[in-house]
């Protein structure tokens, strides 16, 4: 087994980490330690990071990572609906609004042409799946007889663990009680609501208008058909957002009761993302307001009962996230543990054990290629030792803030070395408190006043990052 496919979840360390992360975060902090520790920086969901995969992975070489699958191998599976009904405009993900569905089926009838690809080169090997999700744009744009279609075609692919995590991302602008049937029925068990900000100033400004109450109706219809687990998703750093209407927001959130809450700082990425330019700039919060809101958020949801994950994710004490094995990846901080990530769709990232691939972005493009009979694999990376060593370090830190210089030396050996050395380097040197010593000499750990800037600190670990000039989100 490869080293990214072995690499067990977080919680190693993690149990121990969430007594201080459900503590209140009342920590001062000056503008001149933001400006220093809060710049622009990768949101790890992999490492390296998309903008430093390459041409040298095609399609061809994913052809021959997927036959290397083993039979009976744990796999997860993600599918991309770059589709939704309004663009919202400070949305980063790769998508575009449409008023007919006529693009949006076709997209469907490729979409399960490349799960036939995959299966034929899969062949009768059985591949168990743990995890899937479906992300966009919005998959509740699709029609309930295409949702049933892609469900049925899965089952297909791939065989349902019994415990497997079947996920999807909904509008409630956007969806009615026969698509939330529809998902039901196709094996959804739980369901992520975009909230974002309930505040209509900040609704205005980023062109999402969306009541508490069209919210509610609909995570009560999943309720009703059975899904019962809840994820809902906030962002802070939006314009005109204020940390009280940000903690008015949270209290209304509250009150739908969800298992999981994601709280995301925005990005405001204007001149790659040309529907940014609409957001007035003036009206963003400055980087001391945006760590005054996080904490805010952050506080309250604590207070509310919520266990805090990582960075940016809060869970209720029953819910796996809360309890089991951490993990990150594209769609932030989760229980998967599978080493294998099948991605499915236009721009869609996976994961092999060999290294990761790229579906290309456009969808003529994608579906171009698909409708040819070949995989649309445009990019990606091939792990390299280092890689293995470097993604360990920091996915650990991520999820359980944490160093692990016993395990790198145990699992790599001499590979482990110079990243050992880069790690004993940032102990002794000026970090404002951000990182301590491991109290048991096992590496170092990020303190409570660190916590906020663990992409950042994760990012002395990133040997790529200095490579080229993409653009990042800030720090906090």
């Amino acid at each position: 087994m490869s080293s990214i496919a072995g690499i067990q979840g977080c919680a190693t360390v993690f149990s121990a980490c969430k007594a201080v992360c459900n503590r209140r975060l009342d920590i001062p902090m000056t503008p001149d330690t933001l400006k220093r520790y809060a710049g622009p920086v990768p949101r790890y969901t992999s490492y390296p990071t998309a903008p430093h995969f390459s041409e040298d992975v095609g399609a061809a070489v994913y052809r021959s990572w997927l036959s290397a699958l083993a039979e009976n191998e744990r796999v997860s599976l993600y599918l991309h609906i770059p589709y939704c009904d309004q663009l919202c405009w400070y949305c980063g993900c790769n998508t575009k609004a449409t008023q007919k569905y006529e693009p949006v089926a076709r997209y469907v009838d490729v979409l399960l042409r490349e799960i036939e690809l995959v299966a034929e080169v899969v062949g009768k090997k059985k591949l168990v799946a743990d995890h899937i999700h479906f992300g966009g744009g919005s998959p509740s744009i699709l029609v309930p007889d295409d949702i049933l279609r892609i469900g049925e075609a899965l089952k297909r692919l791939v065989e349902f663990a019994p415990d497997m995590e079947f996920a999807v991302e909904v509008d409630p602008r956007s969806i009615s009680d026969d698509k939330i049937a529809a998902f039901a029925k196709a094996g959804i068990n739980r369901v992520s609501v975009g909230v974002q900000d309930f505040t209509p100033k900040v609704q205005v400004a980023i062109n999402r208008m969306q009541s508490f109450e069209t919210t509610r109706d609909v995570i009560e219809g999943f309720r009703r058909h059975g899904v019962k687990s809840v994820n809902v998703d906030l962002v802070y750093g939006l314009p005109h957002q204020t940390r009280e209407t940000v903690a008015r927001t949270i209290e209304q959130v509250v009150e739908l009761d969800p298992d999981r809450v994601a709280l995301f700082g925005y990005a405001h990425l204007p001149q790659r993302l040309t529907h940014q330019r609409l957001i007035p700039s003036k009206a963003l919060p400055d980087m001391t307001e945006r760590f005054a809101q996080a904490n805010r958020a952050a506080n309250k949801l604590v207070q509310a009962g919520y266990v805090r994950v990582g960075l940016d994710h809060f869970a209720r004490p029953g819910d796996r996230l809360a309890y089991g094995e951490v993990r990150r990846n594209f769609q932030g901080y989760t229980t998967d543990d599978a080493g294998i990530l099948i991605a499915l769709g236009a721009s869609a990232i996976g994961r092999l054990p060999q290294g990761y691939v790229q579906n290309a972005v456009a969808v003529a493009d994608y579906q171009r290629q698909i409708e040819a009979g070949e995989f649309a694999t445009r990019r990606g990376h091939a792990l390299s030792a280092e890689d293995n060593v470097r993604s360990l370090v920091i996915e650990r830190l991520m999820c359980s803030f944490h160093f692990p210089e016993r395990e790198l030396k145990e699992r790599f050996g001499d590979a482990s070395a110079a990243v050992v050395e880069e790690a004993r380097m940032l102990l002794n040197s000026e970090t404002d408190g951000l990182v301590e010593a491991d109290p048991e000499g096992d590496g170092f750990r990020i303190t409570e006043k660190g916590r906020l800037f663990v992409r950042s600190i994760a990012s002395v670990f990133d040997s790529y990052l200095s490579a080229g000039a993409a653009q990042h989100s800030a720090g906090v």
